[in-house]
């Protein structure tokens, strides 16, 4: 392991450790990780398994830092080449509320609402932009909208900026050789089949359905293994689309992982630019690399998509409509890119909360494991919080498990508020988290495979007060 990433790892576990009640006078074996995502991790970003461990324990940091810090975080957040999470911010008082909440504020002069209005401007003259113009992005690192065209042809991309009303002082150029495409006709990662031959990929199981890539098939279309149909779709503008399966197919909380295994999703947090992602898909299985964007838009051939996740992650035909994961939180589906498997190339999601709202879907989170004791077991536990407090059950104490197994937790908050919900896992040092799901809602589920140990649960009210119910099942 390097000194820099053996360093990080130090300083994720010390960080974790501040956290931590009462520790159990003994330990359980190590939280299971997903084998197939650590070699994925190792093939693509050239790391070590403790390297990947190290990445993603920084990264499972930042993602709570930037939770803590979107308030004051005006100017928008982004991770350093040390897996820190950056803030822009538009005023000292912002920084130094940054600052306390454990970020790293960077002064900037323009807020990220502004930049969306300038890429919004540029989306409303998307049918004007020349074909050598490739796409443009809110880059909230540098504090602009970049507008990505070929290199010879600089001066059309900047009349195309200047002819939209974009205010070009936000605007800077990138050359760019992409070619992008939509991902489509070839079987995908957990193939389906759309009319009468063409094929896409599940993308994230849903109450009755699944998400997938809008382009792989329009409003009405039949599919088959699972069969089904398409209840809603949208290409271009958008790249979403769900399918409503038949009787006796059964959607699964899960991801293809092709190591002979799957990765159970746990929730569908963004994770920030800058953090690390695995895709899944059939014709080239896991790939992982990291975000570089988010609120891109691509123009194809068929029109200019909108609000999609840029990254760096392969892709090939045959991958569209698969799944983007952060760790075990699904952050969106395939929808097209440039490039290939072999020398890299940059790929395009559409984020499947936009989706999950449109529809008015449920995303499911069950990894596949039946919960012990009905839908969330039998413990039933209650209190009540403060803005922002937290509570740990069972009983501000903990629980062992002896045997390995599906442990569940439901939350139910008051109407109104934001309460999250954290299963925790104690590593030997410190209360580490496992799973979470911290949506913007009252409600929330978590559900994880783990091993024998000590674990508990923490109860945090993000936004709004007063008291919640917990039901819990374990192995």
């Amino acid at each position: 392991m390097s000194r820099r990433l053996s360093a990080l790892l130090v300083a994720a576990f010390t960080t974790m450790a501040l956290s931590a009640a009462v520790a159990p006078s003994s330990v359980g074996a190590p939280a299971e990780v997903d084998p197939g995502l650590f070699a994925a991790l190792q093939r693509d970003l050239g790391l070590s398994a403790d390297q990947a461990r190290a990445r993603l324990a920084v990264e499972d940091l930042a993602r709570s830092v930037r939770k803590r810090v979107a308030a004051s975080a005006d100017g928008g957040s982004w991770l350093d080449p040390n897996g820190r999470l950056v803030a822009g911010v538009t005023s000292q008082a912002r920084a130094e509320a940054v600052r306390a909440a454990g970020g790293i504020p960077k002064l900037v002069s323009r807020a990220e609402p502004a930049l969306d209005a300038v890429k919004s401007t540029l989306d409303s003259a998307a049918a004007k932009a020349p074909g050598t113009v490739h796409g443009w992005y809110v880059d909230v690192a540098s504090n602009s909208v970049v507008v990505r065209s070929r290199p010879e042809a600089l001066a059309a991309a900047r009349a195309f900026v200047l002819a939209s009303g974009a205010q070009a002082g936000a605007v800077r150029f990138e050359s760019s050789l992409e070619q992008a495409r939509p991902l489509i006709d070839v079987v995908g990662g957990n193939a389906y089949n759309i009319g009468s031959g063409s094929r896409c990929s599940v993308g994230f199981s849903v109450t009755g359905g699944f998400v997938t890539a809008g382009h792989c098939g329009n409003t009405g279309a039949a599919t088959s293994n699972p069969s089904g149909t398409f209840r809603g779709s949208s290409f271009p503008g958008n790249d979403y689309a769900w399918v409503q399966v038949a009787a006796g197919n059964t959607p699964v909380g899960a991801v293809n992982n092709y190591s002979g295994g799957r990765v159970a999703v746990a929730g569908s947090q963004d994770a920030p630019v800058g953090s690390t992602v695995c895709r899944s898909g059939s014709t080239t299985g896991w790939h992982c690399g990291a975000i570089q964007a988010r609120n891109s838009s691509v123009t194809y051939p068929q029109g200019t998509v909108s609000g999609l996740i840029q990254t760096s992650v392969c892709a090939e035909p045959g991958d569209s409509g698969g799944s983007l994961l952060a760790g075990n939180q699904a952050q969106g589906v395939t929808s097209g890119g440039s490039g290939n498997c072999r020398s890299g190339g940059t790929t395009y999601f559409q984020p499947v909360n936009e989706i999950l709202q449109t529809y008015g879907l449920t995303l499911l989170t069950d990894g596949g494991n039946p919960p012990p004791g009905g839908e969330c077991g039998k413990g039933t536990y209650s209190g009540s919080l403060a803005a922002n407090g937290s509570a740990y059950q069972p009983n501000n104490s903990y629980y062992q498990s002896t045997a390995a197994g599906t442990h569940t937790g439901c939350l139910s908050g008051p109407s109104g508020t934001d309460f999250d919900l954290y299963l925790q896992k104690w590593n030997g040092s410190a209360w580490a988290d496992v799973a979470e799901s911290a949506g913007p809602g009252n409600t929330e589920k978590v559900s994880y495979s783990g091993t024998a140990g000590y674990y508990r649960y923490r109860v945090h009210a993000y936004s709004g007060s007063g008291s919640y119910t917990l039901t819990t099942g374990a192995p």
